[in-house]
């Protein structure tokens, strides 16, 4: 399915306002999510629209949502409870809501009940629709807050307005089979679909031409890319066929499941230049028991045989991880287990999260007794835990020289920040000229999870 400008929109648009509206669109959440967010501004922009970043002089805020975690939901609601005043000084100005949280149903009773100043609902991957939308308003006065339908259809060709001039997130694959059994996602953004080879393809090259360093693959789970279509091509193969294309470029790609993560994939990880020596594989909890209730669908000694392997056919590469602690049942045997495999992994970063129960989950019906004082103990041990490994990880590194992009400021005045190859932070003194360029850098000093350096 093509993405067609909308000319009813643009009519509407003119005629209403007699100018460019101006739009604030905020994102919410995962990569994913920034992601979308920036198909909405290029939809936007397609239709006459400008970009602000003052709400207070906005004629539409859309607010991209997550709804992974309850905390993401709170800040959403937190944010709508500014806009109050706002809308109440100017009635006419349009406020949205799109992305996971609007396929819960949860969500649309408490915005009747509790922000009645809302004027609309756009699904997650509805870019394409939201000129429909903005005209269903504007023509009729209603309000739209229904829970939207989720979306099958992969939409080509649908315009972005990119955060950077040199980063880039590519979609490969939309939606997620896994029903992990804390997980909301399949239930807001529906099951698998991977886009065609020859559509990636041709967005990948025009990256690559337009003169982008860093290209992203996104996935709810990249690795399962191809599943169930009439192309006999896997992620591997795909990694492949990208990484033949010529030009300066590094690819990057998240997230990855550890039950369909291969060796081949490894071996294809270490096999090419292109592909950055580093590998995000959650592995949310070091016990098999917690892992089972989990519905991950492999175990800690099959995620750990992976990561051996991986040491073994590419040593340069590094590791990183998501970690939920406290999950329903957890034991301090279970908890144990999980700090046991992070100091043996040696993971450069670790995102840690306290279980959050999502409404329509699995998990949500567990029983779960644990304190939360003795969840909140467990994810600082294991933070504790994760400062000491990385400082120790990264001391052989110190003297050494690596190629790192340069994506923006450091923290302190005068410094820049680079990543590098294996994903690690590195401030160095430089100046914005060098914002987007690949620089040699040496390691001087481990500062955190933050390496300091110098231009070599």
């Amino acid at each position: 399915m093509q993405y067609i400008r909308n000319d009813r929109a643009v009519e509407v648009l003119a005629a209403h306002y007699g100018r460019a509206p101006l739009a604030v669109v905020r994102s919410f959440g995962c990569q994913q999510n920034v992601n979308d967010t920036e198909r909405l501004k290029g939809v936007l922009l397609d239709i006459g629209f400008s970009l602000t970043g003052r709400a207070e002089e906005a004629d539409l805020i859309l607010f991209n949502t997550c709804a992974v975690r309850e905390h993401a939901e709170q800040r959403v609601f937190g944010n709508l409870g500014a806009l109050k005043a706002l809308k109440q000084a100017r009635p006419s100005l349009l406020i949205g809501l799109c992305g996971c949280m609007v396929e819960e149903k949860s969500t649309i009773e408490k915005l009747r009940e509790s922000y009645p100043y809302v004027d609309m609902v756009l699904e997650p991957n509805g870019a394409d629709r939201l000129p429909d939308l903005l005209v269903e308003k504007l023509t009729t006065r209603k309000k739209a807050l229904r829970v939207p339908p989720i979306r099958t259809e992969v939409v080509e060709a649908v315009p972005l307005r990119r955060e950077s001039a040199f980063k880039a997130f590519l979609p490969i694959m939309f939606g997620c089979d896994n029903n992990c059994a804390y997980c909301v996602v399949p239930l807001v953004r529906g099951g698998e679909r991977s886009r065609a080879a020859a559509d990636i393809l041709e967005e990948f090259k025009a990256l690559v031409a337009a003169g982008y360093k860093e290209i992203t693959l996104l996935g709810q789970n990249v690795n399962s890319y191809g599943r169930g279509t009439e192309e006999k091509l896997d992620f591997s193969d795909l990694l492949k066929m990208l990484c033949e294309v010529p030009g300066e470029y590094k690819i990057r790609f998240m997230t990855s499941h550890p039950k369909d993560a291969t060796r081949k994939m490894v071996d294809t990880i270490a096999g090419s230049d292109h592909l950055c020596k580093h590998l995000h594989l959650p592995v949310q909890s070091g016990s098999n028991e917690v892992l089972a209730r989990m519905n991950r669908r492999y175990t800690a000694d099959d995620y750990l045989a992976l990561i051996r392997y991986a040491k073994g056919a590419c040593p340069e590469l590094t590791f990183s991880s998501d970690v939920m602690v406290g999950y329903p049942g957890e034991s301090d045997e279970d908890f144990q287990k999980t700090v046991e495999l992070v100091k043996e992994v040696g993971f450069t970063q670790l995102f840690t999260f306290i279980f959050s129960k999502r409404p329509g989950t699995e998990a949500a019906e567990q029983p779960d007794d644990t304190p939360h004082k003795e969840k909140s103990d467990r994810i600082q041990h294991l933070l504790q835990v994760q400062d000491e490994m990385i400082i120790k990880l990264a001391q052989p590194w110190i003297g050494k020289v690596f190629t790192g992009l340069v994506e923006g400021e450091g923290r302190e005045e005068g410094t820049m920040a680079a990543r590098l190859d294996n994903n690690m932070l590195v401030e160095f003194a430089g100046d914005e000229a060098l914002l987007g360029q690949f620089v040699p850098l040496r390691i001087d000093a481990v500062k955190g999870a933050v390496l300091k350096g110098t231009l070599a």
